[in-house]
């Protein structure tokens, strides 16, 4: 879904149904007010925001979203007449991922909204790292196991993530050490596979995904691959 805050009702209804027949969903928006009721309801995959409309401006609003926790996250693109450097590099300073100046074509913005969308879906993938049922989001700061939340302390959040980054690949105790704990002393590794073992506990059946490698350390990667 697509919101479309823009006063000027040809060019809205232009833009929504645009979207609709490539392939989008869209909502059309002619104030601050009504968009932000729809907010409440439905968060949308992208905004579209005109800088002058009635009521708050454009530049209000992307103020309000950016600093919402709900909100921020949602990519914004500033669509306006107003085309002076200033008021892009304003919007762009604000939060927007990208500026329109009209008058526009509709399939450069559609082109736009595909390119936000795919630089916005990559920055989410690399926040996230996904391993059978293990789920890491590191934005969240926050692991589940089949959908459930795990409650790991700091030491083994930063132990699991170190492993996701580097899956299939065997990771050293002294590295582990030098890297989670910040030291590397020698006989201390007992520190990591103590919280290797308290770790696989916590994830459950998933803990699994977890091998040791007999006299070097640990690797994390399928099950079925080991």
């Amino acid at each position: 879904m697509i919101f479309c805050v823009e006063d000027e009702a040809n060019i809205r209804e232009l833009v929504v149904y645009t979207l609709e027949t490539t392939g989008f969903e869209a909502r059309g928006f002619e104030e601050g007010t009504s968009f932000f009721e729809a907010l409440a309801e439905e968060l949308p995959e992208l905004i579209l925001l005109d800088i002058m409309l009635p009521g708050e401006d454009g530049m209000e609003i992307l103020k309000k979203l950016k600093t919402s926790g709900r909100t921020k996250d949602i990519p914004v693109i500033m669509v306006t007449a107003k085309g002076a450097e200033y008021d892009k590099v304003m919007g762009l300073d604000a939060g927007a991922d990208d500026y329109v100046t009209k008058p526009f074509g509709m399939m450069e913005l559609v082109s736009r909204i595909r390119a936000v969308l795919r630089r916005t879906s990559k920055k989410e993938e690399d926040d996230t790292y996904v391993l059978g049922e293990i789920r890491m989001d590191r934005k969240k700061h926050e692991v589940t196991v089949a959908g459930e939340p795990v409650a790991l302390t700091l030491k083994e959040y930063e132990l699991l993530r170190k492993l996701m980054e580097n899956q299939n690949i065997v990771l050293t105790r002294d590295k582990l050490l030098e890297e989670i704990w910040g030291y590397d002393f020698d006989g201390e590794t007992r520190t990591v596979d103590v919280h290797v073992r308290t770790l696989r506990q916590k994830l459950g059946q998933a803990g699994e995904y977890i091998e040791t490698v007999r006299g070097v350390g640990y690797r994390i990667g399928e099950i079925d691959a080991k």
